[in-house]
Protein backbone atom coordinates (compact mmCIF):
# COMPACT_ATOMS: atom_id res chain seq x y z
CA UNK A 1 0.00 0.00 0.00
CA UNK A 2 3.01 2.29 0.43
CA UNK A 3 3.36 3.02 -3.30
CA UNK A 4 -0.36 3.74 -3.52
CA UNK A 5 -0.10 6.22 -0.66
CA UNK A 6 2.90 7.84 -2.31
CA UNK A 7 1.11 8.40 -5.60
CA UNK A 8 -2.01 9.52 -3.74
CA UNK A 9 -0.08 12.17 -1.81
CA UNK A 10 1.14 13.60 -5.11
CA UNK A 11 -2.31 13.63 -6.74
CA UNK A 12 -4.86 14.19 -3.95
CA UNK A 13 -3.08 14.68 -0.59
CA UNK A 14 -6.15 15.40 1.57
CA UNK A 15 -7.92 12.17 0.64
CA UNK A 16 -4.69 10.19 0.91
CA UNK A 17 -3.93 11.46 4.42
CA UNK A 18 -7.38 10.22 5.44
CA UNK A 19 -6.55 6.85 3.93
CA UNK A 20 -3.18 6.74 5.71
CA UNK A 21 -4.96 7.54 8.97
CA UNK A 22 -7.11 4.42 8.59
CA UNK A 23 -4.02 2.19 8.27
CA UNK A 24 -2.61 0.52 11.35
CA UNK A 25 0.86 -0.12 9.97
CA UNK A 26 3.60 -0.67 12.54
CA UNK A 27 6.80 1.40 12.53
CA UNK A 28 8.83 -1.65 11.44
CA UNK A 29 6.36 -2.36 8.63
CA UNK A 30 6.56 1.25 7.49
CA UNK A 31 10.34 1.08 7.42
CA UNK A 32 10.44 -2.16 5.41
CA UNK A 33 7.72 -1.19 2.93
CA UNK A 34 8.44 2.49 2.51
CA UNK A 35 11.32 4.26 4.25
CA UNK A 36 14.17 1.80 3.52
CA UNK A 37 13.22 1.76 -0.17
CA UNK A 38 12.49 5.43 -0.81
CA UNK A 39 15.45 6.75 1.22
CA UNK A 40 17.69 4.64 -1.01
CA UNK A 41 16.78 6.78 -4.06
CA UNK A 42 18.80 9.92 -3.18
CA UNK A 43 21.63 7.87 -1.68
CA UNK A 44 22.02 5.67 -4.77
CA UNK A 45 21.58 8.63 -7.13
CA UNK A 46 24.23 10.56 -5.21
CA UNK A 47 26.62 7.62 -5.43
CA UNK A 48 26.13 7.36 -9.20
CA UNK A 49 26.38 11.10 -9.74
CA UNK A 50 29.56 11.61 -7.75
CA UNK A 51 31.41 8.57 -9.16
CA UNK A 52 30.19 8.36 -12.76
CA UNK A 53 29.11 11.88 -13.78
CA UNK A 54 30.97 14.23 -11.48
CA UNK A 55 30.32 17.93 -11.00
CA UNK A 56 31.90 21.03 -12.41
CA UNK A 57 32.14 24.59 -11.13
CA UNK A 58 32.25 27.12 -13.96
CA UNK A 59 34.76 26.09 -16.58
CA UNK A 60 36.82 24.05 -14.13
CA UNK A 61 37.56 20.38 -14.45
CA UNK A 62 35.00 17.68 -13.70
CA UNK A 63 35.37 16.44 -10.12
CA UNK A 64 34.53 12.89 -9.11
CA UNK A 65 34.80 10.90 -5.89
CA UNK A 66 36.54 7.57 -5.58
CA UNK A 67 34.28 4.51 -5.37
CA UNK A 68 35.19 3.82 -1.73
CA UNK A 69 34.76 7.44 -0.62
CA UNK A 70 31.40 7.85 -2.36
CA UNK A 71 30.15 4.54 -0.96
CA UNK A 72 31.15 5.54 2.56
CA UNK A 73 29.57 9.01 2.37
CA UNK A 74 26.36 7.79 0.71
CA UNK A 75 26.00 5.03 3.31
CA UNK A 76 26.33 7.63 6.09
CA UNK A 77 23.79 9.85 4.32
CA UNK A 78 21.38 6.92 4.00
CA UNK A 79 21.76 6.04 7.68
CA UNK A 80 21.22 9.71 8.63
CA UNK A 81 17.95 9.79 6.67
CA UNK A 82 16.69 6.60 8.32
CA UNK A 83 17.59 7.86 11.79
CA UNK A 84 16.24 11.35 11.06
CA UNK A 85 12.79 10.07 10.12
CA UNK A 86 12.59 8.04 13.33
CA UNK A 87 13.81 10.87 15.58
CA UNK A 88 11.44 13.46 14.09
CA UNK A 89 8.61 10.92 14.32
CA UNK A 90 9.28 10.41 18.01
CA UNK A 91 9.40 14.16 18.57
CA UNK A 92 5.98 14.38 16.91
CA UNK A 93 4.63 11.70 19.26
CA UNK A 94 6.19 13.50 22.22
CA UNK A 95 4.58 16.83 21.26
CA UNK A 96 1.22 15.26 20.43
CA UNK A 97 -0.25 15.43 23.94
CA UNK A 98 0.58 19.13 24.17
CA UNK A 99 -1.62 19.80 21.15
CA UNK A 100 -4.52 17.71 22.35
CA UNK A 101 -3.92 14.60 20.27
CA UNK A 102 -5.57 11.50 21.70
CA UNK A 103 -4.13 8.49 19.88
CA UNK A 104 -3.70 4.91 21.03
CA UNK A 105 -1.54 4.23 17.98
CA UNK A 106 1.14 6.98 17.66
CA UNK A 107 1.52 8.22 14.08
CA UNK A 108 4.58 10.43 14.35
CA UNK A 109 6.90 8.23 12.29
CA UNK A 110 4.15 7.75 9.71
CA UNK A 111 3.75 11.52 9.35
CA UNK A 112 7.52 12.06 9.13
CA UNK A 113 7.97 9.30 6.55
CA UNK A 114 5.23 10.33 4.16
CA UNK A 115 6.03 14.03 4.53
CA UNK A 116 9.63 13.33 3.47
CA UNK A 117 8.55 11.33 0.40
CA UNK A 118 8.87 14.21 -2.13
CA UNK A 119 12.45 14.78 -0.96
CA UNK A 120 13.19 11.08 -1.38
CA UNK A 121 11.64 10.91 -4.86
CA UNK A 122 13.19 14.08 -6.24
CA UNK A 123 16.51 13.05 -4.71
CA UNK A 124 17.02 11.13 -7.96
CA UNK A 125 18.29 14.42 -9.41
CA UNK A 126 21.52 13.78 -7.47
CA UNK A 127 22.44 11.45 -10.34
CA UNK A 128 23.11 14.68 -12.27
CA UNK A 129 25.18 16.67 -9.76
CA UNK A 130 24.73 20.17 -11.14
CA UNK A 131 24.70 22.62 -8.22
CA UNK A 132 21.96 24.94 -9.56
CA UNK A 133 19.69 22.16 -10.84
CA UNK A 134 20.03 20.27 -7.56
CA UNK A 135 19.29 23.40 -5.52
CA UNK A 136 16.19 24.23 -7.57
CA UNK A 137 14.78 20.70 -7.46
CA UNK A 138 15.69 20.41 -3.77
CA UNK A 139 13.79 23.60 -2.96
CA UNK A 140 10.73 22.33 -4.85
CA UNK A 141 10.88 19.01 -2.99
CA UNK A 142 11.22 20.69 0.41
CA UNK A 143 8.40 23.12 -0.41
CA UNK A 144 6.04 20.25 -1.26
CA UNK A 145 7.10 18.35 1.85
CA UNK A 146 6.30 21.39 4.00
CA UNK A 147 2.92 21.66 2.25
CA UNK A 148 2.22 17.99 3.01
CA UNK A 149 3.19 18.54 6.65
CA UNK A 150 0.81 21.47 7.15
CA UNK A 151 -1.96 19.81 5.15
CA UNK A 152 -1.62 16.33 6.59
CA UNK A 153 -0.87 16.82 10.27
CA UNK A 154 -4.39 17.99 11.30
CA UNK A 155 -5.93 15.15 9.28
CA UNK A 156 -3.61 12.43 10.55
CA UNK A 157 -3.75 13.60 14.16
CA UNK A 158 -7.46 14.46 13.98
CA UNK A 159 -7.16 17.92 15.52
CA UNK A 160 -8.53 21.34 14.46
CA UNK A 161 -6.68 23.07 11.60
CA UNK A 162 -5.55 26.04 13.71
CA UNK A 163 -4.02 23.74 16.34
CA UNK A 164 -2.54 21.63 13.56
CA UNK A 165 -0.84 24.73 12.13
CA UNK A 166 0.95 25.41 15.42
CA UNK A 167 1.85 21.72 15.78
CA UNK A 168 3.23 21.57 12.23
CA UNK A 169 5.27 24.73 12.86
CA UNK A 170 6.81 23.06 15.93
CA UNK A 171 7.69 19.98 13.86
CA UNK A 172 9.23 22.17 11.16
CA UNK A 173 11.36 23.91 13.79
CA UNK A 174 12.61 20.56 15.09
CA UNK A 175 13.45 19.54 11.52
CA UNK A 176 15.49 22.71 10.96
CA UNK A 177 17.35 22.23 14.25
CA UNK A 178 18.14 18.64 13.24
CA UNK A 179 19.44 19.87 9.87
CA UNK A 180 21.83 22.28 11.58
CA UNK A 181 22.93 19.50 13.96
CA UNK A 182 23.53 17.19 10.99
CA UNK A 183 25.72 19.81 9.32
CA UNK A 184 27.72 20.20 12.54
CA UNK A 185 28.13 16.43 12.83
CA UNK A 186 29.29 16.32 9.20
CA UNK A 187 32.04 18.83 9.98
CA UNK A 188 33.16 16.70 12.94
CA UNK A 189 33.15 13.53 10.83
CA UNK A 190 35.20 15.22 8.11
CA UNK A 191 37.68 16.47 10.71
CA UNK A 192 38.43 12.90 11.82
CA UNK A 193 39.27 11.81 8.30
CA UNK A 194 35.95 10.49 6.96
CA UNK A 195 35.62 13.01 4.15
CA UNK A 196 35.47 13.02 0.36
CA UNK A 197 38.40 11.58 -1.56
CA UNK A 198 38.60 12.85 -5.11
CA UNK A 199 39.70 10.99 -8.22
CA UNK A 200 43.07 12.41 -9.15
Amino acid sequence: MSLGHTMGLLRHPDEEWESIRQDSESVSGLYFRHILIFALIPAAAGFYGTTQVGWQIGDGQVIKLTFASALQLCALFYAAMLAGIYIIGRFIDFFAATYGVREDNPKGVTLAAYTATPVFLLGIIAAYPNVWVNMLVGLLAVAYSVYLLYEGLPILMKIPAERGFMFASSVLTVGLVMLVALLAISVVIWSVGIGPVYVS
